[in-house]
């Protein structure tokens, strides 16, 4: 299927269940989807990063390999949906120390950003819990940004995901100190 004939479809809801089940049973079939998402700027485009999404809930190791694209693509995405669907596939697996550093620095500015969406942040601000396992020392920065965070920005989405990370690095934080 070319990437034009994948938009085509992706153009109404109802066909997104079909498309999956069809990119699942030919799993050639998602790098046509993953370039669509990547590359097409047309509005409805976003929805090929949604099913993206989808697909990674049944068949994650599709996704593996084009994880740094994505990590990569953070830096000029303008589409705040696709935004949200990469950082949420990238809290979802295993970071590359290579690309810790941009991927850190980008979730900080992103999760402190109020004009990003609450979604958006708080995949940002998983990414950093996430990041910060990796990196130990790097635990107390995540852990007064989201205490700052529930504090300055206190969304709903903001306070449930910065109680239970806060709560996990607090404890963390303590136990290395001991």
């Amino acid at each position: 299927m070319t990437e034009q004939e994948l938009f085509e479809h992706l153009d109404t809801w109802d066909n997104i269940e079909v498309v999956a089940a069809s990119i699942l049973n030919a799993p050639a079939e998602f790098d046509t989807l993953i370039q669509l998402a990547l590359n097409d700027t047309r509005q409805k485009s976003w929805r090929a990063a949604y099913l993206v999404d989808k697909i990674h809930d049944e068949k994650p190791e599709l996704l593996h390999p084009y994880l740094p694209i994505l990590i990569e693509q953070l830096k000029t995405e303008k589409n705040a949906s696709k935004r949200r669907h990469w950082l949420k596939l990238i809290s979802m697996n295993k970071i590359e120390e290579e690309l810790t550093g941009f991927l850190f620095d980008y979730c900080i500015n992103t999760f402190t950003s109020g004009s990003e969406a609450v979604a958006v942040r708080v995949h940002a601000m998983q990414i950093l819990f996430n990041i910060s396992e990796m990196e130990p020392d790097l635990k107390p920065e995540v852990l007064q940004l989201i205490e700052q965070e529930m504090e300055h920005h206190p969304t709903a989405g903001i306070r449930s995901r910065g109680k239970k990370l806060a709560s996990k690095l607090f404890k963390q934080i303590r136990q290395s100190s001991d």
